[in-house]
C-alpha cells in the first residue's frame, strides 16, 4: 500500500463541509492512523503538543440522550462533574456503535462538525483559551487546525469544567 503525502489534500468530509459552508479557515493534517493510539499518537506524528489536540466524545446522560464532549487530548472527563453541570443524574461514553449512529462517523474519526444526529456540544472551557487548536476533521487519521473559538461561534458549544489530566 503506497504511504499516503503528508501534504495531499483529504477529500471533502461533513466536517469540513460544514465548516467551509461557515466561511471557516482551517489547514490539514494528515498522519497514519493507529488503532488505540488516540491524540497521544496524532500529535507525535504530527509534532503538535498533545494538549491542543482536542478529542471528540460521544456520551449519553441517564435517559440514553447523546450529547459530545470536547476534551484536551492529555486529561478525560470527570463524568461526575459533568453530569452536574449539565443538570444530568449521570453521563457515560456511548457504546462504539451507538457513537457511531448518533455522529455518523467511525469511531476514531469522530468530528463535532457534520454529525448526523444534533446534539448538544460541551467543551472543557480551558480550550477556549488556546489560541488554535486540532480536531478530528471526520476520518481516521486526519486533523483540522481551526481557532478554538469555532467550536463555540458553529456549534455552539457551552463551556464546562470537567477535566482530569491523564496519568502518565
Amino acid at each position: 500500500m503506497a504511504k499516503k503525502d503528508k501534504s495531499q489534500h483529504v477529500s471533502e468530509t461533513p466536517a469540513t463541509q460544514m465548516l467551509r459552508a461557515h466561511g471557516v479557515a482551517f489547514t490539514e493534517h494528515v498522519y497514519d492512523y493507529v488503532e488505540h493510539g488516540g491524540t497521544h499518537e496524532s500529535a507525535r506524528q504530527l509534532g503538535l503538543e498533545e494538549h491542543w489536540v482536542v478529542k471528540t466524545l460521544v456520551m449519553q446522560d441517564q435517559d440514553g440522550k447523546p450529547l459530545i464532549v470536547l476534551m484536551h487530548g492529555d486529561c478525560k472527563v470527570s463524568t461526575k462533574n459533568l453530569a452536574r453541570q449539565i443538570g444530568a443524574k449521570s453521563v457515560e461514553p456511548c457504546a462504539p456503535e451507538v457513537a457511531q449512529r448518533h455522529s455518523g462517523y467511525q469511531v476514531g474519526g469522530t468530528s463535532p462538525f457534520g454529525v448526523r444526529k444534533a446534539m448538544p456540544v460541551y467543551i472543557e472551557e480551558s480550550i477556549l483559551a488556546l489560541d488554535r487548536i486540532a480536531i478530528n476533521g471526520g476520518r481516521r487519521g486526519y486533523l483540522v487546525q481551526i481557532a478554538a473559538q469555532v467550536c463555540v461561534q458553529v456549534l455552539g458549544a457551552k463551556p464546562v469544567h470537567c477535566a482530569l489530566l491523564e496519568p502518565g
